[in-house]
């Protein structure tokens, strides 16, 4: 098996046989995850493919985060 590279998704199956990802920096945090369980491998293929395109949504920033 390959080194994994960094930054990067990892998609695993956790204690209740569910798919899940997670994306890890390049210091292997991890920094974004799915939250929530897929029963199937491509619906968490389409989870990160969501948030993959995602790149061009705006951001928005609370009235107490804005100082």
């Amino acid at each position: 098996m390959a080194d994994r590279p960094y930054p990067s998704f990892l998609i695993y199956k956790d204690t209740a046989g569910e798919y899940r990802w997670k994306y890890q920096a390049s210091n292997t945090k991890i920094i974004a995850d799915g939250g929530e369980g897929y029963n199937s491998k491509s619906d968490c293929e389409h989870g990160i493919e969501l948030v993959k395109g995602s790149e061009n949504s705006p951001v928005w920033v609370t009235q107490d985060a804005k100082t």
